[in-house]
């Protein structure tokens, strides 16, 4: 309790609560603008933190990674483009919903789950960090390839026609990341002899591309064929949280989806874009009627109730490993790794000795956080709904603008311009023949982590491929692999027979 009231005394300064407002709006600005990442606003608040004490320092970061974190759903739902990765699986149903005039429901709902979900992850953490942090130390890159392999095996839940036209497009997406330099053994692949080709393709470029783009050729189409592009009266826009009944009959999806996100948060090597995807097939295959699973990708509030819940709970995951063994997940954790080390932090069993107030000191601040990001987003969503009223064509000028200077900026590359424009052209193509798109973004945010798992394992065993059978963790995932597999082909069997049934009743 002494130490509970020291940090209380730390973080309930006037100089820490501006810098949680600083951050978190930071974050979620950056967050909510694509092309723009949380962790390029952790990189660019990194240097402030510099001459703060300690504690404001730390916690300026800690918000601005909470905020951005949660402002990847407001252009995903909005227009239907994903601010972050993590908010990748909350596009289509969100999107769907604000096409359909659900925005403000939708954006609550995400609003509320989210916070939710940081704030249960967080009291998580602080109760099982001993058996979190040990669990999680056991995975080696065996158990980590089968938890990605068992992630990508997802693409069959993701798929809206056939289990073949997932895997077409999840192929697709780990071909793209063999591109450029490799890793371990520094040759180049797939190149064809370009210099730029070395830096590869980068992930958010070809996010972009891939949700950007093709929203723009439609719109645009639309406008050239002078068709009524749609519009949405911002009169009937509004701020809804969503109701204590709607939040009660998600209340189980909630809690496992929670479950969920910190389990994988603890993962070093996983994260948001995981969990995301992991919740939101979760959610689509534990609905029990069949009329509600069809309503996945089409506008159900729980296709924004799942990835929403987990890519938040990931933050209280995430600071398990980077605290007790100082192991960060992902670059954003990375570069808060730097900031404890610049202020004198070393993450580790001795951090809980030598400095427990500065870590109650970590755990206040990430509730404090979350609960300014609340407040911000719910006042700042009313001002951003209004992007609905601009014309779609005139909105779709103004993305392209963004999505062109946003895709030079990550790395001041014209190379990635270009890339996001072949990529939205491969969206764009992709839609008119109906391939699913999210399983080549599933298949570029795993590739990397299965290939380097993958041939890290194969040289600890010398070349002998039961390394990856031969833990029960290990085992337990492969089980689920071949589970989830069997569970899509059983469906789609099951969905060729009645579609045959019924051309046969049709036809007597």
């Amino acid at each position: 309790m002494e130490n509970l009231g020291i940090a209380l005394n730390l973080v309930g300064t006037f100089e820490v609560m501006i810098a949680i407002s600083i951050g978190a709006f930071a974050g979620i600005v950056f967050g909510a603008i694509p092309g723009l990442t949380y962790s390029m606003a952790l990189a660019l608040m990194l240097p402030f933190t510099f001459t703060m004490e300690p504690v404001t320092g730390i916690s300026l970061l800690l918000a601005t990674y909470i905020g951005g974190m949660t402002g990847g759903s407001i252009s995903a739902i909005l227009i239907g483009i994903p601010g972050t990765p993590s908010a990748a699986a909350t596009a289509a149903d969100g999107y769907a919903m604000t096409k359909r005039g659900d925005a403000s429901i939708a954006l609550g709902t995400a609003v509320i789950v989210s916070t939710i979900g940081g704030l249960i992850s967080l009291i998580i953490m602080i109760l099982l960090v001993d058996f979190i942090s040990k669990f999680a130390i056991k995975f080696g890159p065996a158990e980590i390839f089968m938890l990605v392999v068992f992630g990508f095996s997802t693409i069959c839940g993701l798929s809206e026609r056939t289990l073949f036209r997932g895997l077409v497009a999840g192929v697709l997406g780990l071909m793209l990341m063999t591109i450029g330099t490799d890793e371990i053994e520094g040759i180049s692949r797939f190149t064809f002899g370009s210099t730029q080709m070395l830096q590869g393709v980068n992930l958010l470029v070809a996010m972009i591309g891939l949700f950007a783009v093709p929203h723009i050729l439609e719109v645009f189409n639309m406008r050239l064929n002078k068709e009524d592009a749609e519009n949405y009266d911002i009169g009937t826009v509004k701020t809804k949280l969503p109701s204590f009944s709607l939040l009660k009959k998600y209340f189980n999806l909630i809690l496992r989806c929670v479950g969920l996100g910190t389990s994988i948060g603890a993962i070093p090597g996983s994260g948001g874009p995981i969990a995301a995807f992991l919740a939101y097939s979760h959610a689509k295959n534990s609905e029990k009627s069949q009329e509600e699973k069809d309503k996945y990708g089409k506008g159900s509030i729980g296709g924004v109730v799942a990835p929403e819940t987990a890519n938040n709970a990931v933050t209280g995951g995430a600071m398990v490993p980077l605290l007790s063994l100082g192991i960060p997940g992902d670059p954003a954790t990375a570069i808060i790794l730097g900031g404890l080390l610049i202020h004198g932090l070393s993450p580790g069993p001795m951090l809980f000795i030598e400095n427990a107030p500065q870590v109650y000191s970590i755990y206040l601040a990430i509730l404090v956080a979350y609960i300014i990001v609340f407040i911000f987003q719910v006042n700042f969503i009313k001002h951003i709904v209004k992007i609905l009223k601009v014309k779609p064509h005139h909105l779709g000028v103004g993305i392209l603008v963004m999505v062109v200077v946003g895709s030079y900026a990550i790395r001041n590359s014209f190379l990635d311009v270009n890339v996001m424009i072949l990529m939205g052209l491969i969206g764009y193509f992709f839609n008119r023949i109906q391939l699913p798109v999210t399983p080549i973004v599933l298949g570029m945010v795993l590739g990397k982590t299965i290939e380097t798992e993958y041939r890290t394992a194969m040289s600890l065993s010398a070349g002998d491929p039961t390394i990856f059978f031969s833990s029960i963790v290990s085992l337990l995932f492969f089980g689920l692999i071949i589970l989830t597999i069997f569970l899509q082909v059983r469906k789609r069997v099951i969905e060729v027979k009645k579609q045959k049934q019924l051309k046969e009743q049709l036809q007597t």
